[in-house]
Order: C-alpha cells, then structure tokens, then sequence
C-alpha cells in the first residue's frame, strides 16, 4: 500500500494533514522554530490576541493534575498590533498555514482585532474565542449567551473574507445550541472543545493550587467528553468540526476524525512533548497504514454508535 494521503480540504484551504497545534499552547509559532519542524503541521493557531497588550494572572497559573493540567493563564498577549508588527512578519516564510486566535470584552473589541488583522497578509484565518464574559451584557459569557453569540460571529463576519471559526466552550447543558448559533451567524467551522472550568485544593494550606482559584481544565482527561460532544456538534452542523481535548496519539486523533470532526489540534501534549503535533501527524499516518485505509478523509464520521 502507498503512503495514505493525510490532506484535507477545510473551509476552501488545502492542509497537508488535518493536524494543528491549538492555540494557548503553541505561542506564536515563533517559539517552537528549532524545535519542531514547522512544515509538517497541517497548521497552527497562535495565542489569543486582544485590542491591547494583556499581561496575565499572577503566579502560579498552571498546576498538573493526575491526568491534565489546569491553567488559568489569564490570556496573556502582546496585542494586535504588536503581532503584526513583530510576529506577522517571520510566520510569513513558512508554508504552513498560520489561524489567529482572537478573543475581546465586547464585540467591538472582537471586529478591532479583526480589522487590523485583515490589513495584514500572511494570515490563513481566524479563531474566535468564545469563552470570555462580555462585559455589555453583565459578564455573561458569549458561549452561554446565544444570541449574543451568534451576533458576534455576524459582526466579524462581516469585515473578512478569510476562514472563520469559533471556539465553543464545553461549559454548556448542550452543545449543539451553541454550535448552531456560531454556524448561523456565518461561522466557517467550529472548534471544539476549550477547557472545562475546574479547582484544584492544596489540602495543607486549604487554598487553591491556582493563584486566581479556578483554571481550565485539559489534557487526557478530557478527551471523552470532548468526543461525546464533538460527535454531538458534527451531527447538528453543516459546517466542519475541529476536535480537541486530550489528544496526544496518532490514534487520539483518529477517534476524533471518526467522531465527526474533519481536523484535530494538540494543545497540553506540547507542554511535555514540544514536538507532539508533529508527531501526533506522523502516527496518524501509521495508524492509517497498519488499518489498510488510503485516505485521511474515510475516517471522518464514521463511528457505529449501537
């Protein structure tokens, strides 16, 4: 059997593998240069950016729990302008298609950030993170707000021709709402799931482990619950869906596509494994070839639920 043939079409883009690294996780790319060989990731999404420069939560902001890790970060950035001032301009020289994470207080920090971006070449497409509080409507959080939700998605929408996909929280009753409402407002595909809100307790000091209280839960543990509601949003959806949460094989990574999902990214494995998108790409096409499967794509949406 050849090779199997790992590349797919998502939202009008050809990606060499269906494998990203996931934002929060990856930097800016930058970061990971002698690291990782960038040409053989399907593509990357660079940490948030917002409006202006953010620097963070206090210390400690992350903690490793028994089967992940919670972090409560703060989204830290250097803000829109920086990036494309001082970033935008090395991503440039790799083929590797390069996602924005973008994420605001408001909508109009959202459609900013957007519109200082779309001026900017080098850019393949956008990520709208939608688990911050929008302080216009009482600190309620866009991905619990549909309206407001969709609305958002409609605004950005409407200033770029480029991909656009929206993060969905997983702190939701039901996910297929949500993923409905970002696909109604001209939502190109979602991306799925961001971390679960959690605590970790020091029993010795009877305070958290987190200098904030509550962080975000990922890594392994997650994961099946993220493909419960990956499988749930891909069945609701038109648009595509891109799987994450826990993901650190080859294998992972095919339980996802199997889910529904047309593409996948890795985020908490490259905090142990700086490496681990790469890897997790050529162990996909292992799997695929230890499985008689020609084609990346005819894992998609197969699952045989009882």
């Amino acid at each position: 059997m050849n090779a199997p043939d790992l590349s797919v079409e998502l939202c009008g883009l050809t990606l060499r593998n269906p494998v990203l690294a996931a934002s929060g996780t990856f930097g800016y790319g930058l970061e990971f240069e002698h690291m990782v060989d960038l040409e053989t990731l399907g593509g990357f999404v660079v940490k948030g950016l917002s409006r202006e420069p953010i620097e963070g939560n206090r210390a400690p902001r992350l903690w490793e729990a028994e089967a992940g890790m919670l972090n409560s970060v703060g989204l830290q950035n250097v803000g829109v302008h920086a990036f494309v001032r001082d970033k935008l301009p090395v991503l440039r020289g790799w083929r590797t298609p390069v996602f924005v994470n973008v994420f605001g207080f408001a909508a109009e920090d959202y459609c900013e950030v957007v519109r200082v971006l779309d001026a900017a070449e080098g850019i393949a497409g956008y990520e709208l993170n939608v688990s911050c509080p929008n302080t216009q409507h009482g600190g309620i959080f866009f991905s619990n707000d549909l309206p407001a939700l969709s609305e958002l998605v409609a605004a950005v929408r409407r200033l770029t021709r480029r991909p656009l996909w929206v993060k969905l929280s997983p702190n939701v009753a039901q996910i297929e709402p949500a993923a409905l409402a970002a696909q109604e407002g001209g939502a190109d595909a979602v991306s799925l799931v961001n971390t679960f809100i959690a605590l970790a307790i020091d029993a010795k000091t009877r305070r958290p482990r987190i200098a904030n209280g509550f962080g975000g839960l990922s890594g392994p543990a997650i994961k099946p619950i993220a493909l419960r509601m990956v499988y749930q949003a891909a069945r609701a959806l038109r648009i595509p869906v891109i799987g994450l949460g826990g993901i650190a094989s080859g294998e992972d990574a095919a339980e996802f596509l199997i889910a529904g999902a047309r593409a996948v990214q890795v985020g908490t494995a490259s905090f142990w494994d700086p490496g681990a998108t790469g890897r997790v790409a050529r162990e996909l096409a292992g799997f695929l070839s230890r499985q008689k499967i020609p084609r990346v794509t005819d894992l998609v949406g197969t699952l045989r639920m009882p």
